[in-house]
């Protein structure tokens, strides 16, 4: 399944932050929102919310670059997301990893040139009893070996 994103627009942004600016933990949740909405935070959006939440800037970027999770431009159509805690580079994660770079012309955190996959690490899918594992556009797959990354590689492509 494709996602597909809004593009940023001020006023959708301030929707969306009004929304949950009343919520415990209002930071992560008015950054996850507005990711889930337009596939990314927009710089423009760090300002918005720390005003709204009466935060510094700093405060509010802070958060926003101390979790992996978020992300600064759009992504790709599809997200592919291999884990890359302990348990799964035991398992053969890195060599899984290195294919998918080599296969997809990109390092994990970047974007494909025609914008349809992106790969991106992630640390930890509770599927360490079945590692190594990857998510690809929020579905989680357990016991990777090179013929289902492969697999998950051409899904994302399409």
């Amino acid at each position: 399944m494709m996602a597909v994103y809004e593009h940023w627009d001020e006023a959708r942004g301030a929707e969306i932050i009004a929304e949950h600016a009343n919520r415990e933990g209002a930071t992560m949740v008015i950054l996850h929102a507005l990711q889930e909405a337009f596939g990314y935070v927009p710089e423009a959006a760090i300002p918005m919310v720390a005003a709204r939440l009466n935060l510094s800037r700093a405060e509010v970027y802070g958060v926003f670059t101390f979790y992996h999770d978020f992300r600064k431009e759009p992504a790709g159509a599809h997200v592919l997301k291999l884990c890359r805690a302990e348990a799964c580079q035991a398992a053969g994660g890195d060599a899984l990893a290195a294919r998918a770079e080599a296969r997809l012309g990109i390092a994990c955190g970047n974007t494909t040139a025609d914008r349809r996959v992106t790969l991106e690490p992630i640390y930890c899918l509770g599927l360490c009893a079945t590692a190594p594992s990857a998510m690809l556009d929020g579905r989680r797959v357990g016991r990777l070996d090179e013929a289902r990354l492969d697999a998950l590689i051409v899904e994302a492509q399409q």
